[in-house]
């Protein structure tokens, strides 16, 4: 199976996003499979469509119109499928729900990483038995129990969070009233906090510590000197965050919202507004969740079967109801040249420079 992943792929700390792109990547081609990040190949089996924006808004590297050229100068009967990821709820914006709606008119099947997203996309007139939902997971050769520091109940019990966005809805409300309790006599003795990742600049930290991005093993061993996990995100469809820690071992505080109680429940304590009354539980029932944390379900492995198990499905029925379209071979052969173009100047340009010659390259192409 080929299959073509729209998102180029970045080393080092990034976004949930192209983590996904990572595990994917890595457990097809551990099968055999063979992954490419662009439409450039006319043998194309399935087309992961990650992302509709452009590429100067987002890290994919074509969008659901370039599938459209693709579909009818190239391989008609290409298998599309599209994995959602985001809404206008999680950043107060207001032209993301509609435009991904319109974007999946291209695709055979829509992923959903949570229920919470599915039902926003159904609200708006996705048809419903187009979707799925598969939920995300880390890579447990990294993100495990193993070496985990567990809390001794005689020394504070130390909090983390960590974020690769500083956007405010991350939870940095939360996060500023636990700096602002460890002002307080009582608590400054019972708990530390250390913040990972990038941080909002409408904040300010006193009493945190603040940690550098992380990624991989680094941050996987971060995470396990630590003992409790907090994240206060707003409308977050999935995230990777409270999952990696979660794999650790750690017990998650977490805000009921967006996704994230699928993802939390059963494994920590979920809070509204006032994270508070929830520590103080923790205190209490730290050993029961750490227990219960050792059968922790999500993980790419998981979920990585669970993409491959649809591509198969999808592919099937893709070419079982295929239809004997003639395609204009000197169209198709302008197309792929188009892309094998725009491929050249991603593998060699940065990224403000690449986007700039790839809006030349399609003006002379007319796409």
């Amino acid at each position: 199976m080929k299959v073509s992943i729209g998102s180029k792929i970045v080393r080092g700390p990034w976004g949930g996003g192209n983590l996904f792109a990572i595990n994917l990547t890595n457990f097809l081609n551990e099968r055999g499979h063979k992954v490419i990040y662009d439409l450039s190949e006319p043998d194309i089996d399935l087309i992961l469509l990650t992302d509709p924006r452009s590429r100067g808004e987002s890290s994919s590297t074509f969008n659901h119109e370039d599938i459209k050229q693709y579909k009818k100068y190239v391989n008609p009967n290409v298998a599309v499928v599209q994995r959602v990821n985001e809404c206008d709820e999680r950043k107060n914006t207001d032209n993301i729900n509609k435009f991904y709606l319109n974007a999946s008119e291209v695709a055979d099947k829509v992923i959903f990483v949570s229920s919470w997203l599915r039902n926003i996309y159904l609200n708006i007139g996705m048809p419903e038995g187009k979707t799925s939902v598969i939920l995300a997971g880390a890579n447990n050769k990294i993100f495990n129990n193993q070496n985990l520091q567990t809390w001794d109940k005689k020394n504070k019990l130390k909090l983390v969070t960590h974020h690769w966005s500083s956007h405010k809805n991350k939870g940095f409300d939360i996060y500023s009233d636990i700096d602002n309790l460890l002002n307080n006599e009582y608590w400054k003795d019972k708990i530390e906090f250390t913040y990972i990742g990038n941080i909002s600049s409408e904040y300010s930290f006193r009493n945190t510590k603040i940690v550098e991005p992380l990624a991989g093993i680094e941050l996987a061993n971060e995470l396990k000197k630590h003992n409790v996990y907090v994240t206060g995100s707003i409308n977050e469809p999935s995230g990777n965050h409270h999952i990696e820690a979660a794999q650790c071992g750690l017990p998650i505080l977490y805000k009921d919202s967006g996704g994230i109680p699928e993802y939390c429940n059963g494994y920590g304590l979920a809070f509204k507004d006032n994270f508070v009354p929830q520590l103080e539980v923790i205190f209490d029932d730290y050993d029961i969740y750490l227990e219960k944390l050792k059968g922790y379900p999500f993980n790419s492995e998981k979920m990585c079967n669970e993409f491959l198990d649809l591509f198969e499905e999808t592919i099937n029925k893709k070419s079982n109801s295929s239809l004997n379209i003639v395609v204009n071979k000197y169209l198709k052969s302008l197309f792929l040249i188009r892309n094998k173009f725009l491929k050249l100047i991603r593998n060699i340009f940065s990224f403000n420079l690449r986007n700039q010659l790839a809006t030349i390259v399609n003006r002379v192409f007319k796409r």
